[in-house]
């Protein structure tokens, strides 16, 4: 019987396993991007972009909130109180025949009370509130600045991580070019000592040099893993789906050397955290004029329509019950006279904000074209790099080749042999790093100027 029971879960186990897989399976996507297409698929679905448009959106309703403080508002309401011990009052005794100088204890109403009533309000005049509705245009801008700044954010996040990916694969395969070759010379070399011809000391020098390489191989295939991952999260897509990049780190950079780029020079007005900054000013004005519109009366109206009823039995839902109707027109006009100074003293605190705001502004705009100054200085430099690593990537390829044939015949130390493999593995990580480079400077350039 144990045994029956266990063999019992064990398919169940196996049959829920199997279905999870199959779950699995079926909701994974695959993908496919070139580095324009996966920036346009962040934009849209990337998680900060999409919290952005949403942050869009509660602003949107924030602004008619702001704007309905201002239209009719009509409110209804019903009352009931349950008199269950009335109120007294004392009134001359002699009203009921009584002595002249006594009191008599009556008491006045009813047990039972019930009204109901609506309520119809309008602002007519408040300075405060056309300022709230200027505020509130000057927030939603915000929001849509935000969610721009978000955007460019997004695109130079996607380039750096596409290019990481590119340039994880690349090195895999120069490794594992370099593994194969070393390999080779190894097993010549193996050989030759086996026949005399060579010292040990050669072959477990190539043996440090191969052990190295595989070393770096396998650190490369976990940081693809790793890099694939950062980028499918900069996407918006699972870490499970699959990706797949069409474009080639050569072709990009060659796509990305233009040293005529942006010839126009900088408009700071076109950065995005300019924007940002103008609107946090426009904001402390609003503020400045929302303390002196506090200064000015206010108007509202209303009017009340409603009806009333009493009894000593709670019989007001029958046929029998009287009601009696009643409304009202009325005005409020509030003007403000003396507020012990703490309305001036709230006025200056704003137009201190307004002139920090205005402050923040200037150092922002200097920072900026500083930092235009900089990006632009990094993205030329960049170009640079990559000539000259390309230069000497050639150079050290030849030689390579050269110190290997001398070595193959016995002309030249292993340990020359090893410094011109290791000149030529770093000069290989250089040009490929120097081509990463150059996506990412520009990235950063087409960031200060705004470019999506």
């Amino acid at each position: 019987m144990k045994k029956i029971i266990s063999i019992t879960f064990l398919i169940f186990a196996i049959a829920a396993n199997a279905q999870e897989s199959n779950t699995v399976e079926k909701t994974k996507q695959y993908y496919a991007f070139s580095l324009e297409e996966a920036i346009n698929h962040a934009l849209v679905n990337n998680y900060t972009a999409i919290n952005a448009s949403r942050d869009i959106n509660a602003a949107k309703k924030k602004k008619w909130e702001t704007t309905a403080m201002g239209l009719p508002q009509i409110n209804a309401s019903l009352d009931y109180t349950n008199n269950f011990e009335l109120q007294k009052s004392l009134i001359p005794a002699e009203f009921f025949g009584g002595n002249k100088g006594e009191f008599a204890e009556v008491a006045f109403g009813t047990k039972h009370n019930m009204t109901a009533r609506a309520t119809l309000s309008q602002l007519i005049f408040d300075g405060s509130y056309i300022v709230a509705l200027q505020a509130s245009k000057t927030y939603l801008k915000f929001y849509e600045n935000a969610k721009q700044k978000t955007q460019v954010e997004t695109k130079e996040m996607v380039i750096n991580a596409y290019g990481n990916v590119l340039l994880a694969e690349e090195g895999i395969a120069i490794l594992e070019k370099n593994k194969a070759t070393l390999e080779k010379t190894l097993f010549d070399t193996k050989e030759t000592f086996k026949s005399g011809l060579i010292e040990e000391e050669n072959v477990e020098q190539l043996q440090i040099t191969l052990t190295s390489i595989v070393s770096n191989l396998n650190y490369n295939k976990r940081l693809l893993d790793i890099s694939y991952k950062m980028l499918k999260i900069t996407l918006g897509i699972d870490i499970n789906d699959d990706l797949k990049l069409t474009d080639k780190l050569d072709n990009l950079t060659i796509s990305n050397l233009d040293l005529t780029f942006n010839q126009d020079g900088f408009n700071v007005n076109n950065n995005i955290n300019y924007q940002m900054a103008l609107n946090f000013e426009e904001q402390r004005e609003l503020e400045l004029k929302l303390q002196k519109s506090k200064a000015l009366p206010t108007l509202t109206a209303n009017m009340n329509f409603g009806y009333n009823a009493f009894g000593n039995q709670f019989e007001f839902f029958t046929r029998n019950q009287k009601w009696l109707n009643y409304s009202n027109l009325g005005m409020t006009l509030n003007v403000p006279i003396f507020s012990g100074l703490a309305r001036t003293s709230r006025t200056q605190q704003a137009k201190i904000a307004l002139e920090q705001a205005k402050t923040q502004l200037t150092e922002t705009e200097q920072k900026l074209k500083l930092q235009y100054a900089s990006a632009k200085s990094d993205y030329e430099f960049s170009i640079e790099e990559y000539e000259t690593a390309k230069e000497n990537l050639k150079l050290a390829e030849r030689i390579e080749k050269k110190q290997q044939t001398k070595f193959t015949e016995g002309l030249s130390t292993s340990f020359d042999f090893n410094d011109a493999q290791r000149q030529l593995y770093d000069a290989q990580q250089k040009y490929l790093q120097s081509m990463v480079e150059i996506i990412n400077k520009k990235a950063s350039l087409e960031k200060v100027i705004n470019k999506i």
